[in-house]
């Protein structure tokens, strides 16, 4: 995906922010959903101590402020920061706060807001950049390797853990250097400084893939090389390293043709030289960090615009990911390139003040479990050099925990496909998972690591500190096995999150509304048996924007989910501000050994067009069924319709208006429990993914009217239970087996 017509749109939305910013009552209150959200407030107790503060830029974008700190009415203490956020190095005393902020050209403190420390609040204290950077020139290179022995005189656990990783990447660079082609800007020959053409789609697509394998190359032979001393590991090093440094940085790889390569090509360059640089010649030296200076200054000129564009406007994907590019550059560049100090202290500690705008400070990933994946891969890059050349792990900050829990309970060990969001339909790559997990010293961790299919990644082992931090705990699979995240609206119930034919039922409900990765999905649920998508998710991510993607792939219509009037849903369309305000929220949730609850409020995402749409979820453990409610509300009839997707053969009972489904070995049964009024319908002509069929089932009211209710029964395993509804005169009970469930009259 190209987000270079974003980035535009991100400039021109900071403009008008400072040509509006004087009209709030409050100025340092983000005036969009789009806008850095102040931080912290509402009297919350933070996860980290100290909190990140941040807060909307003042208008006449003055050159720093002074945020001021109290407890009991006193103030405690003062910080002076250039940017509109500040990650104090140091930890607060337990206690309640308030803080304000001013621009420190004009006296205009911004509304007071409060925020507890407690003994929840973990400590984790970030130094300032200066003594950061005087850790990394301390450091020996490499300096994003732990140092370790020469190969050849291993033993014992390091051999038994590394040395099949050394011997399957050293097959894996012998086969590259025969068979890998060198590349140059000659075979990409499109302008894509705008993406309108499935064409030029392409041409980015295939830019990213072939760096990627280059990059890889490059990086596995220096490392080979510093970890073996073997001459041929150093020869395709170099070899590679001119490949990628003889680029022009004006051409087809240019940051605003391709916004990826830039990290692509710097990245594989400067940790290619963290480990041959004792080595490597004056002209060779001098060309490669020539290219990456190059690179890494298109990618800075642009996120350092209008000091900082996305700590206005932080929802960019990709800017964020280049702000972690140009944070792992830097720390690898420091001391050999001079433009690297002002990379390093514009983005390093900006980064590692939010990991993620994608979700709050739980973790999780709104954009959806694929992206979030790809995601980790890169804070891998970031946070192993992070720990070797500063001391500083990233796995340690709260957030990073709560995004083990997140890919614990959506994509559990032996899960066929992704949930949400850009990129479900694709199967989780295992190797990152158990690389991830393997960073952590818990119980949980272990479990994950050791219940993930596959063998690890050579390339992300090799550089992985020794011993791996799981591999010192005993395992144990999590007990509880409902989780929900309350900033993504996302919730997982599982009938036993560690049993590999576990029922998985995913709920979303989420406040980023379909902006960016995300879709118009509020409210649907995915159900998955033994790890298979009973009811996933319709089409499959071609490329950002395309026809497909728009017309179908977004829509709610393509989820489990309400829609009325013939398939028209939430909104997917209209501009950034309409996409993320389309949002949907998680009401209540609850979980006990016998069943849990979640119930999400989706009225916003459809646009004005609903005065209600809410969905209840009952996932009764103990029997292993699922009830689903909907309550649609609207001022205009509508004949309201329950989608559903499945990717096995679809069977229809038309005398009990059931639904069976038979995929993978496992059947699944959906049937209505009030059947009044409802007809049912299956959609012809669904896109179909290559290797894969869909089938879409739809229940509607065959009569318009201005409220609506579904009341469905999921029943894996189509075991048929026995379920009455009866009606009192306080509502309605509704028994499925042997389990009772109040619902309102």
């Amino acid at each position: 995906m190209n987000l270079n017509k974003h980035v535009l749109w991100t400039a021109a939305a900071a403009l008008m922010a400072t040509l509006c910013g004087q009209a709030r009552a409050d100025w340092a209150q983000a005036a969009t959903p789009l806008e850095i959200k102040t931080l912290p407030a509402n009297l919350a107790a933070q996860p980290q101590n100290p909190p990140t503060f941040s807060w909307s830029r003042y208008s006449t974008s003055p050159p720093s402020y002074t945020i001021e700190v109290y407890s009991n009415g006193a103030l405690v203490t003062t910080y002076t920061s250039y940017r509109n956020w500040y990650m104090p190095s140091r930890a607060l005393p337990a206690g309640t706060y308030s803080w304000r902020v001013t621009p420190t050209t004009v006296t205009d403190w911004s509304t007071m807001r409060s925020f507890t420390i407690n003994a929840s609040s973990q400590t984790y204290e970030v130094p300032e950049n200066a003594d950061l950077r005087a850790r990394i020139l301390q450091r020996a290179r490499p300096r994003a390797l732990q140092t370790l022995p020469l190969y050849s005189t291993w033993s014992g656990g390091l051999l038994t853990e590394r040395g099949p990783a050394v011997t399957a990447l050293t097959k894996e660079v012998q086969y590259q250097i025969t068979y890998l082609p060198i590349i140059s800007d000659t075979q990409w020959t499109l302008d894509t400084s705008t993406v309108t053409t499935t064409a030029q789609a392409a041409q980015i697509a295939d830019i990213r893939n072939q760096l990627g394998k280059q990059g890889r190359q490059l990086e596995a032979s220096a490392l080979l090389y510093k970890l073996t001393g073997s001459q041929q590991f150093l020869t395709e090093a170099l070899r590679r390293g001119d490949e990628l440094a003889a680029f022009n940085p004006l051409g087809p790889t240019n940051y605003y043709q391709q916004d990826q390569a830039p990290f692509a090509i710097a990245s594989a360059l400067i940790r290619a030289y963290d480990c041959v640089s004792n080595v490597i010649d004056p002209t060779r030296k001098a060309a490669w960090l020539a290219s990456v200076a190059a690179y890494t200054n298109q990618i800075y000129g642009d996120l350092s615009q209008y000091n900082g564009r996305i700590d206005q406007y932080p929802f960019d994907s990709h800017a964020i990911s280049n702000t972690a590019g140009v944070a792992l550059i830097s720390t690898l560049a420091v001391g050999d390139i001079p433009d690297a100090t002002a990379w390093f202290d514009f983005a390093f500690r900006s980064y590692v003040s939010s990991l993620s705008v994608w979700s709050g400070p739980e973790g999780g990933f709104a954009n959806g479990t694929a992206y979030g994946e790809f995601a980790v891969d890169l804070y891998m890059q970031v946070w192993q050099p992070a720990l070797q050349a500063m001391g500083l792990d990233l796995y340690g900050k709260p957030w990073s925990r709560g995004f083990l829990n997140f890919f614990m309970y959506f994509v559990p060990p032996g899960q066929t496909s992704h949930v949400f969001g850009d990129g479900h339909e694709v199967k989780p790559t295992s190797q990152v998972m158990k690389a991830y997990a393997s960073n952590f010293a818990t119980p949980a961790a272990a479990w994950y690591v050791n219940n993930q299919p596959g063998t690890y990644d050579n390339l992300t082992l090799l550089r992985s500190p020794y011993p791996l931090p799981s591999s010192s705990v005993t395992a144990a699979a999590p007990t509880v096995n409902a989780f929900m995240l309350p900033t993504i609206g996302w919730g997982a119930m599982h009938s036993k999150l560690a049993d590999p034919g576990r029922t998985s039922v995913y709920f979303k409900s989420s406040s980023y509304g379909s902006y960016n990765h995300s879709h118009g999905d509020q409210n649907s649920l995915v159900v998955m048996s033994g790890g298979y998508p009973m009811l996933g998710e319709g089409g499959w991510y071609d490329y950002y924007g395309s026809p497909m993607w728009t017309s179908w792939y977004r829509t709610t219509k393509a989820h489990n989910a309400l829609t009325f009037d013939g398939g028209i849903g939430q909104t997917v369309t209209g501009g950034n501000l309409s996409i993320i305000n389309a949002t949907g929220r998680i009401n209540a949730f609850s979980t006990s050994s016998a069943m849990d609850y979640i119930e999400g409020d989706a009225t916003p995402a459809y646009g004005g067009l609903l005065s209600s749409a809410v969905r209840k979820v009952w996932y009764l453990r103990s029997q292993d069924e699922i009830v689903v409610q909907d309550l649609a509300k609207s001022a205009n009839v509508h004949k309201y319709e329950w989608n559903y997707h499945t990717f096995g053969t679809l069977t229809y009972d038309p005398t009990t208006m059931k639904s069976s489904i038979a995929y993978q070995g496992r059947t699944l049964c959906l049937r209505p429990i009030v059947t009044t009024g409802l007809v049912y319908n299956t959609v012809a002509n669904l896109p179909q993914m290559t290797g894969r069929t869909e089938s879409q089932g739809v229940y509607s009211f065959g009569t318009a009217a201005t409220n609506g209710e579904f009341l469905m029964l999921i029943d894996p395993g189509c075991k048929n239970p026995t379920v009455t509804l009866t009606t009192t005169s306080t509502g309605r009970t509704l028994t499925v087996g042997s389990q009772a469930i109040t619902l309102p009259k």
